[in-house]
């Protein structure tokens, strides 16, 4: 497939006037020397300060910049779904606007896509410049998470310098929080070459940080939703049918053979207590009851899974071509 550029950067952005002006000089030093047609998308998501004018206002300085402006505030994974969509470079690479990511990296992480065949390369960011309290080892223990659940062996799954071919972020859909989990959707589209690339990280120049500790709370059950989604996500019925029959058995099992029991005990003239009696009993319903709640949840599932039309659909102000 032809490509009408060598290389697209994506830039989502939120509140990051004063770097702009900095990284746009920086990444055309870098594509300058390495002789790449290219393009920068840089995606405001919804900013407060004055980051739509510095974007307009570099855009007419340098054609290779396009923009997309949110009205509000939609998330990450929101702002790299439009760039995705808008992006037309037979490489894509994507980093944050902050300057924590160096693009000294990306004729390294291009040369590993167009040389090597891998079809994403994640950075990894070995010696963090952030609070070790914070950030450092919360973000260990959930990469050993991600690592274990997604079995994707990156020591930095969340790190926003990465390079994709076209391809596989034409083929991917991010949505909600899930551009934490970008590798392990590229691995659910059967794109399963990929690399990791020690990256340089420097601490924040401007501004504050937009994420808080909540984060690695929520990536957590993203992680968890995500893995429920590729595994389950076609076939809704193989867990909730699967599970509804465990426990419809198991409950009609306690109930007869708590029945017979008595029964039995009647017949021989033997002491008994009453069927209604019993606490098992009870449980037995129970279990009864919600493995038929469990079955009939499948058949629901399997109707709506992955239906929703309304996923990806963002009210964007203005747009730069």
């Amino acid at each position: 497939m032809e490509y009408s550029k060598d290389l697209s950067i994506i830039i989502p952005l939120y509140n990051e006037e004063e770097s702009l002006p900095e990284l746009v000089r920086w990444i055309e030093e870098v594509v300058q020397r390495e002789g790449w047609s290219h393009e920068i998308l840089m995606i405001d998501d919804g900013s407060k300060d004055g980051s739509w004018k510095q974007i307009s206002a570099l855009s007419q300085e340098n054609p290779a910049i396009r923009g997309i402006s949110f009205r509000r505030n939609y998330g990450k994974s929101a702002a790299l779904f439009c760039g995705f969509k808008a992006a037309e470079g037979k490489v894509v690479v994507t980093m944050d606007a902050d300057l924590q990511d160096s693009p000294e990296e990306i004729p390294e992480m291009y040369r590993m896509i167009t040389e090597e065949d891998y079809d994403v390369v994640s950075g990894w960011k070995q010696h963090r410049q952030d609070n070790k309290l914070t950030k450092n080892l919360p973000s260990k223990l959930y990469n050993a998470t991600a690592r274990r659940i997604t079995g994707i062996k990156l020591h930095d799954m969340n790190c926003g310098l990465k390079a994709y071919k076209n391809e596989v972020i034409k083929s991917i859909e991010v949505y909600g929080e899930m551009h934490r989990y970008i590798p392990y959707l590229a691995k659910n589209a059967g794109y399963e070459k990929i690399g990791e690339k020690p990256v340089h990280h420097q601490k924040r120049k401007y501004g504050t940080s937009k994420f808080g500790m909540e984060r690695f709370v929520n990536g957590f059950l993203d992680l968890l939703s995500l893995w429920f989604l590729s595994t389950f996500g076609k076939k809704p019925m193989h867990f909730f049918g699967f599970t509804g029959i465990l426990m419809f058995l198991a409950g009609g099992i306690m109930a007869v053979w708590i029945i017979v029991a008595k029964l039995i005990h009647q017949a021989n003239g033997m002491k008994f207590r009453a069927v209604t009696d019993q606490p098992l009993f009870y449980l037995a319903l129970v279990a009864v009851l919600v493995g038929c709640m469990l079955f009939l949840a499948g058949f629901i599932c399997e109707m709506i899974s992955r239906n929703s039309t309304e996923r990806n659909s963002y009210n964007i102000r203005h747009t730069i071509r």
